[in-house]
């Protein structure tokens, strides 16, 4: 008798949508499947930034333990909140076509960009970068849910928030007043969708390999091995976006200050059959040219 695939996901609306893509997805395959729905801490706790909450992988560690206990068999992530490292016994299955990497601004009127403004992000990363292009603007922390970051800005006197354009437009919340901010390095994997199982389950291994895209995934890889290599997560503003075109990988990361006054930043191009360690070694080039130094300071300021 088939197997039914009981897929673990968050239990907001864009999580939700995630989920039932990827449900979609195996059951034009053929597989019979089932939702299972888990709060997490993420969810629960919006008074604290990420990083205050001294965890990594915050939106995703319920459903890690739901896997490890049994209750479900896959779950469903936006790769940019997975760890770099996976619990033991919990193995990457799947990256999906990839969406919109872009960071887009939701706004009330662009006239601040020249004088000052008010900006909300709870990332670190934005914060930086746009801190490093517009010094004189106030930013803000802003949490939750797409849904509801979305209220708190129409209830704020804030300016606009940032927000990851494939969010936005998966649920259809994408408004008119938007400008891309092509000029901002998107968060590592940002965009794309991986699924996890556990590493004995070759039932769901193998049905979730054939939902696999491979452009997404060799570049999600590059991005989270730089990532990775810089100590990062959500404790540092890191950025790193890999685009294939035909049979070559062009690479952009930076690692910036909490404040957004100092970056270190890299573009690189090289063969895809090259590409192999690429992003551990272009980190290692960051770090060479003042990137520890950097980090260090970081680490030392969220203590």
């Amino acid at each position: 008798m088939a197997k039914t695939i009981r897929i673990g996901t968050r239990d907001s609306e864009l999580a939700l949508w995630q989920a039932n893509t990827v449900k979609k997805q195996l059951e034009d395959l053929g597989y019979k499947t089932e939702l299972v729905p888990v709060k997490s801490t993420g969810d629960l706790v919006l008074d604290k930034p990420l990083y205050e909450l001294g965890i990594t992988g915050i939106f995703t560690k319920t459903l890690d333990i739901a896997m490890l206990n049994g209750d479900v068999d896959i779950a469903v992530h936006s790769m940019k909140d997975v760890p770099t490292a996976l619990p033991k016994g919990i193995v990457e299955a799947a990256v999906l076509e990839r969406a919109d990497v872009q960071d887009i601004l939701v706004h009330k009127g662009l006239d601040f960009l020249k004088t000052e403004g008010t900006i909300a992000t709870g990332s670190l990363r934005r914060k930086a970068q746009w801190l490093h292009k517009y010094p004189n603007h106030k930013v803000v922390d802003l949490r939750g849910n797409v849904n509801t970051r979305m209220q708190k800005l129409t209830d704020s006197d804030w300016n606009g928030a940032i927000f990851a354009a494939a969010g936005l437009e998966r649920i259809n919340l994408k408004p008119e007043n938007f400008i891309n901010l092509d000029w901002m390095i998107p968060a590592p994997a940002q965009g794309a969708m991986l699924v996890v199982a556990m590493e004995e389950d070759k039932y769901c291994i193998e049905a979730l390999a054939k939902l696999n895209n491979e452009k997404s995934e060799i570049c999600v890889h590059i991005e989270r091995e730089f990532l990775r290599e810089l100590e990062g997560g959500c404790t540092a503003p890191i950025g790193a976006l890999a685009k294939i075109e035909e049979d070559t990988i062009h690479f952009t990361g930076a690692l910036f200050s909490l404040d957004g006054k100092h970056k270190v930043e890299v573009h690189k191009k090289i063969k895809v059959k090259d590409s192999i360690g690429f992003g551990r070694q272009y980190a290692q080039e960051v770090l060479d040219n003042g990137g520890k130094e950097l980090m260090e300071e970081i680490k030392a300021s969220l203590k």
